[in-house]
């Protein structure tokens, strides 16, 4: 990001932070003007769900962004819903395949929504047990020939009537020709198909890392019909995601708290790129924000500190290494 640019982002929160410092002299507004109001939940606008659809519809409604996912996601539930309407009315129904490729950078939702699918799928009655089970390739690759096939198996035979979530899933295809995750990938092909109403299977992982994954074997594209991309988050976006965790945790950020911290997320997406982890490092950097703010606490204050006090997370609080 150029500097002129910089300084612009710079400016406009200078000019927010004057407009609202008449309204922060009362303490108790300050976390209320953080949080930027959130828009209607898309299930409202869309697909009038009810009962226990409605609130697993908030809980994803609730994430940041992602608005592709949940458009594919709000399809998928009115495909089954119109499957069992179907039922009931003597038609047709005909099977699908329900297997996903999730890519995206790390911290961009993958194994949250991963969760909400398996929550979905089970609600819906499509899934038995509906239950998630995460792996990575120390859990499907074996030592020796014959026992990465067995693993896998075994692995399968766990998720029946779930999900089996794999992260990182082109790690399987490292390691050359003799390596055992061509093993492990050929098993999992096979009970792709095998068990294709019994399990659903979800691959996970960097975008470009799982395109060459892809190419490992002939049959693995076409066994996935369901291929969502998870978009990096904005600046803007990152700045909620931190807000709102904060205010899960009854913190907020000071308006030059806030200013620092959009300058540092600024930086370090040009900086590192396709290799920023997201949410995940908002998270790590937050919860290293209220360490601090613990220690300057306990060598500043004789006396407990006040409420507003405990609350407030100041510039100092955020350091970056």
């Amino acid at each position: 990001m150029s500097d002129q640019l910089l300084q612009s982002e710079r400016r406009t929160i200078t000019r927010k932070t004057r407009q609202i410092n008449v309204v922060l002299r009362n303490p108790e507004e300050a976390a209320k003007l953080t949080v930027p109001a959130p828009e209607p939940p898309l299930h409202d606008r869309q697909l009038g769900a009810v009962g226990p659809f409605k609130e697993l519809f908030r809980e994803l409604d609730q994430m940041i962004g992602l608005d592709h996912v949940k458009e594919l996601l709000y399809e998928i539930y009115a495909m089954l819903q119109i499957k069992k309407y179907r039922e009931q009315a003597g038609l047709h129904t005909g099977s699908h395949v329900y297997h996903m490729l999730f890519r995206g950078n790390p911290g961009t939702g993958k194994t949250t929504v991963a969760r909400i699918v398996a929550k979905m799928f089970q609600s819906m009655g499509m899934l038995s047990k509906g239950h998630l089970i995460e792996a990575e390739r120390a859990d499907l690759v074996g030592e020796y020939i014959g026992h990465t096939a067995l693993k896998t198996r075994e692995l399968v035979k766990k998720a029946m009537g779930g999900i089996l979530f794999i992260d990182e899933a082109y790690s399987l295809a490292r390691g050359g020709e003799k390596d055992f995750g061509k093993e492990c990938i050929d098993a999992l092909v096979k009970a792709m198909e095998d068990h294709k109403n019994d399990f659903i299977l979800i691959l996970a992982g960097y975008t470009d890392e799982m395109e060459q994954f892809l190419l490992t074997n002939p049959g693995l594209p076409s066994r996935f019909p369901i291929q969502i991309d998870f978009p990096d988050y904005t600046v803007d976006q990152l700045i909620r995601i931190a807000e709102l965790m904060l205010q899960d945790r009854q913190y907020h950020m000071l308006p030059q708290a806030l200013m620092k911290m959009k300058e540092h997320l600024m930086q370090e997406k040009q900086a590192f790129g396709q290799v920023f982890s997201n949410a995940r490092y908002v998270r790590n950097q937050m919860e290293r924000a209220m360490r601090f703010q613990a220690v300057r606490l306990m060598k500043t204050h004789p006396v407990v500190p006040t409420k507003q006090e405990l609350m407030s997370i100041l510039p100092e609080d955020l350091r970056f290494e």
